[in-house]
């Protein structure tokens, strides 16, 4: 998608969010940010960590899973 088909997406998801639940699986972190949503992250089926991705980004399992720090 364009840059401007991404942000009207994540528009169209955060005004459906408001009366519907809505699962997004993305690998685009600023398309994430965008959606300024709570944030799952899965790790071999299971959850690894939840919460904003600001969090996320500094959480010590994700970024040794994800980075290999």
């Amino acid at each position: 998608m364009t840059d401007a088909e991404t942000a009207k997406t994540a528009e169209m998801l955060q005004e459906i969010a408001r009366d519907h639940s809505v699962v997004v699986v993305e690998h685009d972190m600023e398309f994430i940010r965008a959606l300024d949503c709570h944030v799952t992250v899965l790790h071999e089926g299971s959850v690894l960590a939840e919460g904003s991705l600001d969090s996320l980004q500094n959480n010590r399992d994700v970024i040794e899973v994800y980075l290999g720090r």
